[in-house]
């Protein structure tokens, strides 16, 4: 699992930059990202997406971060990671989350690490969507 690449989840990243627990697994995952210590894939809109959300004006207020801030840590997060077209396929869920299903489509190796229950079980894609604890528990 260690040298497989994964998807993760806006609330994932989210959640890595809110949370006031660094030991935590959203925590340690968002770290890992910057660190480049797990490979792992993102695409142009997830990257957009990534940034939406972190410039929401709630969210914004929790984490307290400037627009520079927000942009100059997702370019931090870009250098590492590799990027892929996704490619159209299984139809996810939840329309939301149809780009994490394309992106999945992409590569048939990736994993999605996700905090959303709704992926978490569904069975379309079982076995390779992942809670945060699941997948600090199989890289640690």
């Amino acid at each position: 699992m260690k040298s497989t690449p994964v998807v993760v989840d806006t609330n994932v990243v989210v959640a890595g930059l809110l949370t006031a627990s660094e030991g935590s697994p959203v925590a340690r995952i968002l770290d890992g990202m910057l660190s480049a210590a797990f490979p792992f894939v993102v695409s142009e809109v997830l990257l957009l997406e990534y940034r939406s959300v972190l410039l929401r004006p709630a969210i914004r207020r929790r984490h307290g971060m400037t627009v520079d801030e927000i942009d100059s840590m997702l370019t931090s997060l870009v250098h590492p990671a590799i990027v892929l077209q996704p490619a159209p396929g299984a139809v996810a869920p939840d329309a939301g989350d149809q780009l994490l299903w394309d992106i999945l489509n992409a590569d048939q190796r990736l994993y999605l690490v996700t905090g959303d229950r709704v992926l978490l079980n569904d069975d379309s894609m079982r076995g390779r969507v992942l809670s945060a604890a699941e997948f600090v528990a199989a890289w640690a």
